[in-house]
């Protein structure tokens, strides 16, 4: 049986990974542990820097992620992760937050891939690139959650891709999409809400200047559907499960 190496980071949240209600914001809880997966490839030397040596990069081709509570300001978290599995084509990472008194917090799964950063296409997985992490090699494609699709356009709003926007890849930080999928919902919504589930699902890449349209579509049971345009292609959907703070 397989055991992949998992990695574990502590780190006390400030007042400013937050929003207006001291829950962490979304966004920086998905930077947060994409971080611990670059430290633990960092200190296994398949960092970030060494895969470019290579003329590759890892892309995110979705999120799913399963919010027991969000942390608050001032808590202090443990996230840890593993590269669980892989096959040809996909690599399966899981990642946990706990409390100061261990009870889970959040889990996410993420489904990467390797891109050729000349070319820009998806390419194979290299089994010595794998070899550090001790993740079991699978033949199987594990399939993600599924997104909702629009049905009806409830609203929507532009963005320009900024500087800060883009990472080492050259193309928007996958964190930047839960960005625009959240702030196209209304204020006192956000406020009285926290997210249950999240799946993102990226389709196509984003780069800078150009131009953003979030739609999104909110049912009456609380789920959220948004879809992310750019030239005209849908570059990610959203689907997000909300309860209510009361």
């Amino acid at each position: 049986m397989f055991v992949a190496k998992q990695y574990s980071e502590k780190h006390q949240i400030p007042y400013y990974e937050c929003d207006t209600t001291q829950f962490l914001k979304i966004p920086t809880l998905v930077k947060m542990l994409i971080k611990t997966s670059g430290a633990q490839s960092d200190a296994l030397g398949v960092s970030d820097e060494f895969m470019a040596s290579l003329g590759l990069g890892w892309i995110i081709l979705q999120h799913d992620i399963f919010i027991k509570r969000l942390p608050k300001a001032g808590e202090t978290i443990t996230v840890t992760t593993e590269a669980e599995s892989y096959n040809k084509f996909f690599c399966y990472r899981h990642f946990w937050v706990h409390d100061e008194a261990g009870n889970e917090c959040v889990f996410m799964n993420t489904t990467f891939s390797i891109m050729d950063l000349e070319t820009r296409k998806m390419g194979s997985v290299d089994d010595e690139v794998l070899a550090p992490f001790e993740s079991e090699k699978i033949k199987r494609i594990r399939r993600g959650e599924k997104t909702l699709p629009l049905e009806t356009v409830h609203g929507e709003k532009e963005y320009t891709v900024r500087y800060y926007d883009i990472d080492m890849n050259k193309h928007v930080n996958n964190s930047v999409y839960l960005d625009w999928a959240v702030d196209s919902l209304d204020a006192a919504f956000l406020m009285t809400h926290t997210p249950e589930k999240i799946v993102v699902k990226f389709n196509k890449e984003v780069l800078y200047g150009n131009k953003i349209k979030s739609e999104y579509q909110l049912d009456d049971d609380g789920i959220s559907r948004h879809n992310i345009i750019s030239k005209n292609d849908n570059s990610a959907k959203v689907t997000i499960t909300w309860k209510s703070l009361d």
